[in-house]
């Protein structure tokens, strides 16, 4: 008999870890640009399910599932610009944002993971880029996809329904000061909607769709 394994699944049917190969295929098989590795100790697999699957990965699986590069976007995309985006592993789950300048396809600031919401880390994310800009004199504007966090942002209050407790601590935190900081900071940058289906996936894509 083999060796006990993990799988971890970033992105299929249902994403999580699976104790066997038939648990995991089923997750993965017929899903366009699945995403998957074993590990041998599950705690090997709960670290890699809670961190990008590109440090397990490699680069092939990742061009095949990153946005496009600056070249490729069409010309009413603004690339002097910074575009912000979250994934969350589940839906509450491991959550991360991060934010990319859309001129070069480097990666500006990444935060996570923690427990939360894809919204609430879209949410966080934008409030980020404009904190962060705001203290750089920088009024370039930021795109995101995410119409809620646009209007949450818009509104300054983060209307999630995920419930504050002592495992959701922490986050409601980071939402405290970022609500703060929208009511007692002003900004010039545009906040804009990423097209997606006529642009493609936003640079800031963690590409695990």
């Amino acid at each position: 008999m083999g060796k006990k394994r993990y799988y971890v699944v970033w992105n299929g049917l249902t994403p999580g870890i699976y104790d066997s190969w038939d648990e995991c295929q089923a997750q993965i098989k017929g899903v366009n640009q699945a995403l998957y590795k074993s590990f041998a100790t599950l705690p090997e697999a709960e670290h890699a399910y809670a961190s990008s699957p590109y440090k397990f990965i490699g680069s092939k699986a990742k061009k095949e599932n990153e946005a496009r590069t600056p070249e490729e976007l069409p010309s009413e995309v603004e690339l002097n610009a910074l575009a912000v985006d979250a994934a969350c592993s589940g839906n509450p789950g491991q959550m991360e944002y991060r934010g990319v300048y859309v001129g070069s396809g480097m990666q500006i600031f990444h935060f996570g993971p923690m427990y939360g919401t894809n919204n609430i880390g879209e949410f966080l994310a934008i409030v980020h880029a404009l904190a962060l800009l705001g203290q750089k004199g920088n009024e370039m504007p930021i795109y995101s996809d995410s119409h809620n966090a646009l209007l949450w942002v818009k509104q300054k209050k983060c209307k999630t329904k995920l419930p504050r407790e002592a495992r959701t601590e922490e986050l409601f935190k980071l939402i405290d000061r970022a609500e703060l900081w929208l009511r007692t900071h002003t900004y010039k940058n545009r906040l804009m909607k990423w097209e997606t289906a006529q642009w493609g996936e936003i640079p800031a894509d963690f590409g695990r769709k």
